[in-house]
């Protein structure tokens, strides 16, 4: 017959430093959650500044190579050629830049929304535990002895 291997009962003390080292943990990835988002949410606008004047860079640069087509339609000269060529080139380069700025505004994006999710499950645990806390240690009422019938 095998022996049944009882563990330990854990004490006390012992309990209650894994109480504290936890609400110590959930303290503090609370405040590195805070800035995680506060840097990802900079970073984000960054970018989104970045999207934005690329797009309007690339709208331009139709623009003027529509002009620069129009000029070499009615005088198809080098000069004229040159100047399609090299807005071509532009926008190629602006389309490229835009392609990778757009990449990384949606991975960060992304993890924004992630970080954003978990720091508010973080602040809801907090607030929780802070409640109960406040409930636990209230202390205790005392009741007012009676004095005795006479």
């Amino acid at each position: 017959m095998a022996k049944a291997t009882r563990k330990p009962i854990i004490k006390a003390a012992a309990l209650d430093k894994t109480i504290n080292s936890s609400t110590e943990a959930l303290d503090k990835a609370c405040g590195n959650a805070s800035k995680a988002v506060t840097k990802k949410a900079a970073e984000a606008k960054k970018l989104t500044a970045e999207v934005k004047r690329h797009s309007k860079k690339k709208s331009t640069l139709s623009r003027r190579k529509k002009t620069a087509a129009n000029k070499q339609k009615k005088n198809p000269n080098a000069e004229n050629r040159k100047a399609v060529t090299a807005v071509t080139k532009e926008i190629k380069a602006t389309k490229t830049a835009l392609g990778k700025a757009r990449a990384s505004k949606a991975v960060t994006s992304t993890e924004l929304a992630a970080l954003k999710a978990a720091e508010k499950r973080l602040n809801a645990y907090t607030k929780a535990i802070a409640a109960a806390d406040k409930v636990l240690n209230k202390p205790k009422k005392r009741r007012k002895k009676r004095k005795a019938a006479k």
